[in-house]
């Protein structure tokens, strides 16, 4: 049974992750006119950072390099930075935000790109669900076995 329990720790960390980065997305895409934040400035585009941990629970899993489960890993979401980009100028003089040119700073977020983020963010989640799934239903048969 610990063999499957590691599947369900795998699997759901990287629906952690796909969440956390469906998150941000929303985020991005919510705040895609946003041209004043509490921070100053328009709003700036976030971004997840995954990292790879190995799927371990306890430290004697963690120090036991003969373990065959130490090949595995689980996903972990470590950081969330923001986009560099510098922000979009558009001429608009009448906007209350408008610097004394008349531009007014814009976030650049790409609604496409943002789009095709939540698309492949959304297949990702699909996919660790259906491992999921998978892993239940092997269990379940290796139960049945036993009867």
């Amino acid at each position: 049974m610990a063999d499957f329990l590691s599947g369900f720790r795998i699997g759901g960390s990287g629906m952690a992750a796909q969440r956390a980065r469906m998150n941000s997305i929303s985020s991005n895409i919510a705040n895609i006119n946003t041209t004043k934040t509490p921070e100053g400035g328009p709003y700036r585009r976030k971004d997840v950072v995954f990292e790879a941990i190995p799927d371990a629970q306890s430290f004697g899993d963690i120090i036991g390099a003969n373990d065959p489960k130490a090949d595995f890993n689980r996903v972990q979401v470590t950081d969330v930075v923001y986009d560099k980009k510098a922000p979009l100028l558009k001429y608009e003089p009448n906007h209350p935000d408008a610097n004394e040119e008349g531009y007014v700073a814009y976030p650049n977020v790409n609604l496409m790109e943002e789009m095709t983020n939540m698309i492949q963010a959304s297949r990702s989640y699909e996919a660790n669900v259906q491992a999921i799934q998978a892993t239940k239903d092997m269990a379940l048969s290796a139960l049945e076995i036993g009867r």
